[in-house]
């Protein structure tokens, strides 16, 4: 199931999605959730802008990249600051805010959006700011991502009162979400005669999240590095391209004892990858 906004919230103390929005609450409830971004079959609904509150000073996941695999679900900390009018009751029997992500230029008509499960927690810093902490989480065996959402993201808020005043942000930062990456290797003969050459073989795949598999990633320029046995660093030898189904083979000449692997620089859809290096003992 693909995430789509609807203005709904669910506290400890308040269910306010029983006052704001009850059918897409129970649809919610069917799939064994309750989140404070319910979704609906029918896309985004358009969020309005009742709530006389502001988003800023958002970060998403301490500023690192969301990289995201096939089956296991990634939650991530979302930290913003809040401004009401003086006076406003923002306990949590009366409001609720939280953060979301959305792919696309618009927060009322994104390609899609996930919003937190629960409302963010939120420390009263003034009469007229919260400092609040919220966690976005994204489950890929749920659907909630297709291949083409992979890339730049953006983020925002949601608010709702109890009486079903709502305001909804975006445009507060971006942040990317990555499909998760491998890279295998594989060196041989071991043992080798000195001089003689040694063939390293591989694949790079990256998760594939419309059948939650990994396939491989097809034509990316991959490094070849060796590192001395009893060194730490490894050096580049040469420069190759996957094949069209991801796979990788060149060869080399044996000269030392010490390990070889590929290392992948990562595009803006996923992130960098090396393979753990692999043991050549040379004669």
């Amino acid at each position: 199931m693909r995430i789509r906004a609807t203005v709904a919230a669910v506290t400890g103390a308040l269910a306010l999605t029983a006052l704001v929005v009850p059918a897409a609450q129970a649809a919610d409830a069917s799939s064994g959730k309750a989140a404070f971004g319910a979704a609906t079959a029918d896309g985004p609904a358009t969020a309005t802008a009742t709530l006389d509150v502001t988003f800023s000073n958002m970060k998403v996941n301490n500023g690192k990249n969301i990289v995201v695999g096939t089956t296991n679900v990634v939650s991530f900390p979302v930290t913003y600051t809040l401004t009401h009018p003086s006076g406003m009751d923002v306990s949590e029997d009366n409001f609720a805010s939280g953060p979301l992500i959305y792919h696309g230029t618009s927060v009322t008509s994104p390609d899609n959006e996930i919003i937190s499960d629960d409302p963010a927690t939120c420390t009263v810093t003034s009469s007229t700011t919260l400092s609040c902490k919220g966690t976005v989480s994204i489950r890929p065996a749920d659907g909630d991502l297709y291949n083409s959402d992979a890339g730049t993201w953006n983020a925002g808020g949601l608010a709702v009162t109890q009486n079903g005043d709502t305001k909804t942000q975006g445009g507060l930062g971006t942040t990317k979400v990555q499909r998760y990456s491998k890279l295998t290797v594989n060196a041989g003969p071991e043992p080798v005669t000195k001089g003689k050459t040694v063939t390293i073989t591989g694949k790079l795949s990256r998760a594939n999240w419309e059948d939650n598999a990994y396939h491989g990633y097809t034509g990316q320029y991959v490094k070849l590095q060796f590192r001395k046995a009893g060194t730490s660093t490894y050096t580049t030898l040469k420069t190759i391209k996957t094949d069209s189904y991801g796979n990788l083979k060149t060869t080399a000449t044996a000269s030392v004892d010490g390990y070889w692997r590929y290392s992948f620089a990562g595009t803006t859809t996923t992130p960098a990858v090396s393979a753990a290096g692999d043991y050549v003992d040379v004669k």
